[in-house]
């Protein structure tokens, strides 16, 4: 999941940071370094976000997926 990804994502649902936080069990610091650029998240951090925004209905997309271009996310129907 990239920072675009993450930010598309809540964007979708609705969700702000510090909800996105709690959903993942983890500060919300952490979104928001992640979110501006600031440094990456570990793998397992990376894994909870992904698995917090895939319960509430995100799909991600890899690049290609679906059209011509980058990563990307959509609702799951």
């Amino acid at each position: 999941m990239t920072r675009e990804q993450c930010r598309a994502a809540r964007a979708l649902i609705g969700w702000s940071q510090q909800r996105l936080a709690d959903a993942a069990a983890i500060g919300v610091a952490t979104i928001r370094v992640f979110e501006a650029g600031g440094s990456e998240p570990r793998s397992a951090t990376l894994q909870v976000l992904r698995l917090a925004l895939e319960t509430a209905g995100v799909v991600f997309l890899s690049d290609g997926d679906c059209v011509e271009g980058g990563a990307g996310v959509r609702l799951r129907k």
